[in-house]
């Protein structure tokens, strides 16, 4: 699964100086923790990020908060399950149905680190979600504000109050991190078997 209920090791720590977060070597899961204000939702948020930052998986998380407590977590795990709707959105809100007995989640507050895309949008609409929060926008595929604004269409039958850019550059930063990575692995890769000349 995509979120815990235990302590997790973490296999690959993040660069904590860039995304001020706590040194821990273990993960505990955010279920039933208060939440005081949006920018310590995030922040478990990116806790969450951090799981898929280190199953591989692109460093996205989400908490689910209702009435002031976390009741659904989840990170981005396509990859690792097989299951291309894995996003943290998803498994945030398939987390808190579950918990609460009820597949709309009503009055509660989502918190992703990254503009929700259009599938993820069309799950809080159908999830009827109070409310949604998420740190960086998503230039190529968020649907909220920046490749399209799913929500202000006319004909949807729910809306939700939105706030973006909370902790954004946090959570921008392990993204970037991410994916820079990613890119060295592949250089040198490509560095360690040159292709073949042609004599």
């Amino acid at each position: 699964m995509c979120h815990f209920e235990q302590l997790i090791p973490i296999s690959r720590p993040l660069n904590y100086n860039s995304v001020n977060l706590p040194k821990l070597n273990f993960m505990l899961s955010p279920i039933g923790l208060p939440i005081a204000d949006d920018e310590s939702a995030m922040r478990l948020a990116l806790l969450q990020a951090q799981q898929a930052f280190a199953a591989g998986e692109v460093p996205v998380g989400a908490v689910v908060v209702l009435d002031g407590v976390v009741i659904g977590a989840g990170f981005n795990c396509p990859i690792t399950t097989l299951d291309p709707s894995a996003h943290a959105e998803m498994v945030a809100l398939r987390d808190a149905a579950k918990r609460i007995g009820n597949y709309r989640v009503t009055d509660a507050t989502l918190y992703v680190t990254v503009e929700p895309c259009t599938m993820c949008s069309g799950l809080l609409i159908h999830s009827r979600i109070g409310r949604l929060v998420y740190g960086a926008t998503e230039p190529k595929a968020g649907a909220v504000e920046s490749a399209t604004q799913v929500f202000s269409q006319p004909w949807l039958n729910h809306r939700l109050d939105l706030k973006g850019g909370v902790l954004a550059v946090e959570c921008s930063e392990i993204m970037s991190e991410f994916f820079q990575l990613r890119r060295d692995a592949k250089k040198r890769l490509k560095q360690a078997s040159p292709l073949p000349s042609k004599d």
